[in-house]
């Protein structure tokens, strides 16, 4: 019996790859069999992809900087991926920002900056790779959320709207798309240690009233996000539309 959840000959794209969440998603990927294609700003590729070619994957890597993305940008990364891989049978929107401030005091460039990195660009990939995958009859889209998509949090009121406002993008594609062989599917992280959550993990007072809501204790490694985009970008999910699979610790149970 063939193994659902076997990425062998899958060719993937994950944006802001090279760190944090994204790359954890990367090397997950590559350990069940895809070759991944992966995008960066500032955090050098170079230890990534040498995990990946290590696995005996195809690993490739572009720049891109996802603040004021356009289509022709969008089109460039698909495209890149895809020549650099010869196909593209994965996106996973994952390259993200945060803001944290009052909000009676955000600055509205702040605002659309937030928008533009966590809204726009999600779409404007989303767009350029369902193109290809609704041509060829397959493909798996997974947007990464947050538990913040469906809570306000405090002072990141960008972060958050752009948050919900993918898992809305999540549904409405998967609408369009599902007759048409594309999965689109969404993830909603915990709290994670990374670059993003690094000011809340350095504030003890903070940290700590974090930490005592989640059942499990402790916040996330990057890896632990990994099962379930290989799970989304399998056949193991198949019938799987418009999901949002929740990796928090218990965060949205207590």
């Amino acid at each position: 019996m063939a193994n659902p959840f076997d990425l062998t000959g899958r060719k993937a794209l994950v944006t802001g790859g090279a760190t944090g969440i994204g790359e954890g998603i990367a090397l997950g990927l590559a350990a069940a069999g895809a070759d991944v294609a992966l995008t960066y700003r500032s955090h050098q590729p170079d230890d990534t992809l040498a995990k990946i070619t290590s696995m005996g994957r195809k690993a490739a890597a572009v720049q891109a900087d996802f603040n004021g993305m356009d289509q022709a940008a969008a089109d460039d990364v698909v495209g890149f991926a895809k020549d650099a891989l010869d196909g593209l049978d994965i996106l996973v929107n994952n390259a993200g920002i945060i803001h944290r401030g009052d909000s009676a005091e955000m600055a509205l460039e702040d605002w659309q900056r937030v928008l533009s990195v966590n809204l726009d660009s999600v779409w404007l990939l989303s767009q350029a790779a369902g193109k290809h995958m609704i041509a060829q009859g397959s493909g798996k889209i997974i947007i990464v959320s947050s538990v913040l998509g469906t809570q306000g949090g405090l002072r990141v009121p960008a972060y958050a709207s752009s948050k919900h406002a993918v898992i809305g993008l999540t549904r409405a594609l998967c609408n369009e798309w599902a007759p048409l062989g594309v999965n689109v599917n969404s993830i909603a992280p915990g709290y994670t240690a990374t670059d993003n959550t690094q000011a809340l993990r350095d504030d003890p007072e903070r940290s700590k009233a974090l930490l005592d809501r989640v059942p499990a204790g402790r916040f996330a490694d990057p890896s632990e996000i990994a099962g379930a985009a290989v799970f989304l970008a399998s056949d193991a999910s198949a019938y799987c539309h418009g999901s949002v699979i929740t990796v928090d610790g218990g965060w949205l149970a207590r």
